[in-house]
């Protein structure tokens, strides 16, 4: 398998160029028919939320590059802001194209601050090249520019509404949905915010054709991904597989056959373990926005649930009680088992909590934070049970 990825192959400009020979109805159709979602993880169709951005009336539109990468595990937008910024950039313009937005914003995360000297670089040579600014590409009549806004290292604004928050200078807290940023965005006005990753895909589509990305990966899930895998592995890194993958084919490239479990899509996402390996990554099966976490033999899945608690009682933004309250909850009862002194009335008594969690917490970081907890102990009852007050190890 090649360790290079198809962003090596795409030359800057290319799906920008092709973009700006056509229309917005085109545009909006080959993402349609590329079938792409959006690789932050929730997997929104891309050409569905441009052309509700498109139709959506405004003084004016935005489009936002969501480059704030807080997910434990995710790395592989940083890699392509590194050496891909021109087509995050294409697929920032070819959206605005598609979207009739005059601004775009790249929201990029307050620890990748090194990166913005030479972001800024490259939007200066763009402007030079005629890609960005007045009649950018060549479009007569199209003007559009980018800026770089730094977060501050808060989890919760990688969700799109927390983050426009963040934007406009308040808190990061998730909004009330509807209205969406589609709508009712930034300064209140229609806006597009899509992922690093699916924004250089948009302009690889463009540049190769939507047949090309369609014929990769699986019919709900197509096209390629990258994954960030990290953990108990010889050669962690950033890798493109196609969408449909299975976990057991991703561990024997990254060299960890040997694992126990992985945990999929950061401490946000579920634990599998060894015996469902067979699974495949895929949005209508264990679906990601990059993260993949190896345990190797040797782990104390508690000290992993532990772990990733202990994120979510720091990282919750405290707005709502189930993600407030139920998280701090969460994590004393684990501490509990790690003392023998949590009995299994109160173990399903968490569990029933975490499920109420799932459903009650307002934005999809709340509802995802008791994800681990709840698959570990699904998974792994020799390791949690056995630690349950009254049990015999």
């Amino acid at each position: 398998m090649s360790t290079e990825l198809t962003f090596s192959q795409v030359d800057p400009y290319a799906g920008l160029k092709a973009a700006a020979g056509i229309g917005r109805a085109d545009i909006l159709a080959t993402m349609k028919t590329a079938n792409i979602r959006g690789r932050g993880g929730a997997g929104f169709p891309v050409s569905v939320k441009w052309n509700l951005a498109a139709a959506a009336v405004g003084p004016e539109k935005f489009i936002v590059c969501n480059a704030d990468e807080g997910e434990p595990g995710t790395f592989k937008d940083r890699l392509v802001l590194s050496e891909h910024a021109d087509l995050v950039f294409d697929g920032m313009t070819i959206a605005a194209i598609a979207a009739g937005a005059q601004k775009g914003i790249l929201y990029l995360r307050g620890e990748y601050v090194y990166m913005l000297n030479d972001l800024e670089t490259v939007l200066a040579r763009r402007r030079e090249d005629g890609m960005l600014g007045q009649n950018s590409a060549g479009r007569i009549g199209f003007d559009f520019d980018v800026e770089i806004r730094l977060g501050s290292g808060a989890y919760v604004c990688g969700e799109e509404t927390a983050l426009i928050e963040s934007l406009e200078g308040h808190r990061g807290e998730p909004r009330n949905r509807p209205p969406f940023p589609v709508d009712t965005g930034y300064l209140g006005r229609p806006t597009v915010v899509n992922n690093v990753e699916t924004l250089a895909w948009a302009a690889c589509i463009l540049a190769r054709g939507a047949e090309w990305f369609n014929r990769i990966g699986t019919e709900q899930s197509a096209g390629p991904k990258l994954l960030s895998i990290s953990g108990d592995c010889e050669n962690p890194g950033v890798y493109e597989f196609p969408l449909g993958v299975s976990i057991t084919e991703v561990l024997k490239v990254v060299g960890a056959e040997d694992a126990k479990a992985v945990q999929i899509g950061g401490a946000s996402g579920q634990c599998v373990p060894a015996g469902n390996f067979e699974r495949k990554i895929a949005f209508e099966d264990v679906a990601t926005g990059g993260s993949i976490i190896v345990f190797g033999p040797g782990r104390d899945m508690l000290d992993v649930a532990r772990n990733f608690m202990e994120f979510f009682v720091d990282e919750s933004c405290g707005q709502c009680t189930p993600c407030r309250e139920g998280n701090e909850k969460l994590l004393e009862g684990i501490e509990m088992l790690a003392a023998g002194t949590c009995s299994m009335k109160y173990l399903r008594e968490l569990c029933s909590l975490g499920k109420t969690m799932q459903v009650a917490s307002k934005c999809g970081l709340g509802q995802s934070s008791p994800n681990a907890f709840l698959s570990i102990v699904e998974h792994f009852p020799d390791e949690i049970l056995g630690r349950a007050e009254g049990t015999v190890a």
